[in-house]
């Protein structure tokens, strides 16, 4: 029968039919008990003696060819009294045969009309009830008795297990906890920089920019012989530690929350390390920042394919390697992300976003009634790419960037003298909020000396800085992955990137840093392109003891092609108008826990010599 039919319906109509049969061939039968016994016995719901009493003949319109019996339904005259059979009916029909209710004839006639009957009302429920078909679907017309106990007994087994494994029996936590997936990691580093003897440490030879333009001015005249300059000769031994705690909170129809705090020497965007034993040191606390803290929504289709949006402060959301973006560098803005499947082998990918790089402080300037115009700084960065997966074992990703830097550039402030530090340019705030190092600077302050009868308006130059070229870059970033020796990955990762704003002449008019040495000419020599290339082998993810991963790098980085202050922070002490050598691995301890070496060898490109080495070992747990 079709597996649609109302089991009880079935049930309840051959009950009393085989009762109204009874009832025309034997009235013996019909005592006021023996209804609901003969009912109990097939398993319905139990008609009333009235229900049966008054109830009508059931039509009989039996097809020409009656069903033949099976041998889930034997004849009557087949089974011996002795051995019960599995079917209830032929079992009730037998007893009422041996107690002389029935001769064998009329038994093997109440069977004929109950399969008759059967066929009938299944074909009927199935006419009303079921839906047309489709020219794919396949209908089972009857599960036996033996499978359907056989699917209750599997459902039973796979149910308990689940309940063990999921713990259904524990009293569950309150509904709100299960929108938080929390997460972070904790990381112990020791991290070694050696200098050679040969570096250049003179006077001016490496001015550190972000020192002088994160205070007060620099007073260019007067304080001649202490230029802020940045470590090139003595070796130092930091024991480090990097730490953040988040969690991700499902909202519900699509839209999601973040939230992530990590620590810090400071608020600067490339680094979440903290130096144990710095800020002031004697075991003193150390600071928490805000690192992420942003809503998504989530419009995708799903199935392979994406499309998401996000608003706040959230993760870098493009495919890029730490040449271009530091690792632990947070995006403000808005952005989105994308990803629709060609094929079942390519997909496409796409992202876009605007970022606020600097917006200007309301009260600029702060000292003076007339305010200045805002100088705010801005990132357009748009992606295309594509996710190929080749064959079993190679899989290919590639793409193409743009990142405008809209007014990143320092500009030339109107003429004025500053009379003392308080005295602020109206181009002050085009100067970096952070820097690292490499970038060509230019003076910002387009100071007009005036004679004066009083100290120190005569001589005095306050001066900050300022990127001395636009920057808009144009990036391909690469990777290969082959999957032949799995579960090791053999990857291939590289970049390439270029300022295509970036004018050698009308840089070298502006410079204050980035010349060559005065027995090359001493002209600037700053560049423009950085690429990177990076071998790796390993597991592509440590996820139990004895896993691990290995490779090897090489990158080069001119002094403008990439705004120094985002870039990889560990390279040479971070920043840009570098090139040099990575190599390291990491090991599994365990599913949560890996240590990690790391040793960098990088030489300035352009400029005095430098040359720095750095060691790195890691114990790092996630959870």
């Amino acid at each position: 029968m079709s597996s649609r039919l109302k089991t009880q319906d079935i049930k309840y109509y051959l009950t009393t039919k085989y009762l109204l049969l009874f009832k025309e061939s034997s009235q013996s039968i019909m005592s006021p008990l023996r209804p609901f016994l003969i009912a109990a016995c097939l398993g319905a719901s139990c008609p009333s003696w009235a229900e049966v009493a008054t109830a009508q003949p059931v039509p009989t319109d039996a097809p020409a060819e009656l069903p033949k019996a099976t041998d889930s339904m034997p004849l009557a005259t087949d089974v011996p009294a002795a051995v019960p059979s599995s079917n209830v009916t032929v079992n009730l029909i037998n007893r009422l045969v041996q107690k002389g209710i029935l001769t064998q004839p009329e038994a093997l006639e109440l069977i004929k009309q109950a399969q008759a009957d059967a066929a009938i009302a299944a074909q009927n429920a199935a006419a009303a009830d079921a839906p047309v078909p489709a020219a794919d679907e396949l209908r089972v017309s009857y599960i036996p008795e033996v499978v359907r106990n056989q699917m209750r007994d599997q459902i039973k087994q796979d149910l308990m297990a689940q309940a063990r494994e999921d713990k259904w029996s524990v009293k569950p936590s309150a509904d709100w906890t299960s929108k938080f997936r929390p997460y972070g990691d904790i990381r112990v580093r020791y991290d070694g920089t050696f200098f050679p003897a040969a570096n250049d440490n003179t006077f001016g030879a490496f001015p550190n920019f972000n020192a002088i333009n994160t205070v007060a001015p620099y007073d260019r005249f007067s304080n001649q012989l202490v230029l802020p300059q940045y470590n090139v000769d003595q070796n130092r031994q930091r024991a480090r530690l990097y730490a953040r705690l988040g969690t991700e909170i499902m909202l519900g129809e699509g839209f999601n929350a973040g939230l992530c705090l990590g620590t810090g020497d400071s608020n600067t965007p490339t680094s979440l390390n903290q130096t144990l034993g710095g800020s002031g040191g004697n075991f003193s606390k150390y600071q928490l920042w805000l690192d992420k803290a942003f809503v998504s929504y989530d419009a995708g289709p799903g199935d392979g394919e994406e499309l998401t949006f996000f608003l706040g402060r959230f993760a870098n959301p493009f495919f890029c390697t730490d040449v271009q973006w530091d690792p632990d560098l947070g995006f403000d803005g808005a952005a989105l992300r994308g990803k629709v499947k060609l094929t079942d082998n390519v997909s496409t990918f796409f992202t876009a976003g605007a970022f606020p790089v600097y917006n200007t402080d309301f009260n600029f300037a702060s000292n003076q009634s007339a305010k200045f115009t805002s100088t705010d700084k801005w990132l357009a960065g748009a992606q295309l790419g594509i996710d190929w997966k080749i064959n079993k074992d190679l899989a290919a990703k590639v793409a193409l960037s743009y990142y405008d830097f809209h007014h990143i550039e320092g500009r030339l402030s109107s003429p004025f003298t500053p009379l003392n530090t308080s005295d602020a340019g109206n181009t002050d705030t085009t100067r970096p909020g952070f820097a690292q190092r490499g970038n060509t600077y230019m003076e910002l302050r387009n100071i007009v000396l005036t004679p004066a009868t009083t100290y120190p308006s005569i001589n005095s130059q306050y001066q900050y800085y300022g990127l001395a070229t636009p920057f808009r870059n144009l990036t391909l970033t690469g990777k290969l992955d082959y999957d032949h020796f799995e579960p090791l990955r053999v990857s291939l990762l590289g970049e390439v990137t270029k300022n295509v704003a970036y004018n050698n002449s009308a840089i070298s008019q502006i410079a204050v840093n980035n010349f060559a040495p005065i027995e090359n000419g001493g002209n600037f020599a700053g560049g423009d392109l950085a690429w990177n290339l990076a071998f790796q082998v390993g597991n592509p993810a440590l996820e139990a003891f004895g896993e691990w991963q290995a490779g090897v790098g090489y990158r080069y980085v001119e002094s403008d092609a990439i705004v120094d202050g985002f870039t990889d922070s560990d390279f040479g002490g971070g920043g840009t108008n570098l090139k040099g050598f990575t190599l390291g691995g990491k090991f599994a301890l365990s599913k949560a826990v890996y240590c990690g070496l790391r040793w960098m060898s990088s030489n300035e490109i352009a400029g005095p010599p430098l040359k720095s080495d750095t060691l790195q070992i890691d114990l790092h747990a996630k959870f």
